[in-house]
């Protein structure tokens, strides 16, 4: 007979348990920190590969970026970086290892260009 009653006790406490974690928040994703500083490695260009001398793509910790005289936020949206300014929006592509990979059609067609976030670890600067 005991267990009966606790039983019914505990059904009626079931509703209540299931509304509040059913309303509990959802806990934020957790936010990737691309900031830094990355160097091209890397240019394919109408499928040949080519070494880069480009500037560097800049990503502010306070969401801003800086590549080729452009300026403008970024916002990073799961695998992705989103850059765009007032006129312009694309979005590259976050790879293993501190890579970023922007792909765009360019003058010369189709182009990917890798960049290499640089890690200062002890007083070293190398590429990650």
């Amino acid at each position: 007979m005991g267990r009966v009653r606790v039983a019914r006790i505990l059904l009626r406490f079931l509703p209540l348990a299931a509304l509040l974690l059913a309303l509990t928040p959802a806990s934020p994703a957790q936010t990737t920190d691309v900031s830094g500083r990355y160097q091209c490695t890397q240019a394919k260009i109408k499928g040949k590969v080519t070494t880069c001398n480009a500037a560097p793509l800049i990503l502010k910790n306070d969401g801003h970026f800086e590549l080729r005289g452009w300026e403008g936020n970024y916002l990073v949206n799961g695998q992705w970086v989103e850059l765009s300014d007032a006129l312009m929006k694309t979005r590259a592509k976050i790879e293993p290892g501190h890579k970023i990979v922007l792909r765009y059609y360019g003058k010369h067609g189709f182009v990917e260009m890798t960049y290499e976030r640089r890690v200062a670890d002890l007083g070293k600067t190398a590429l990650s």
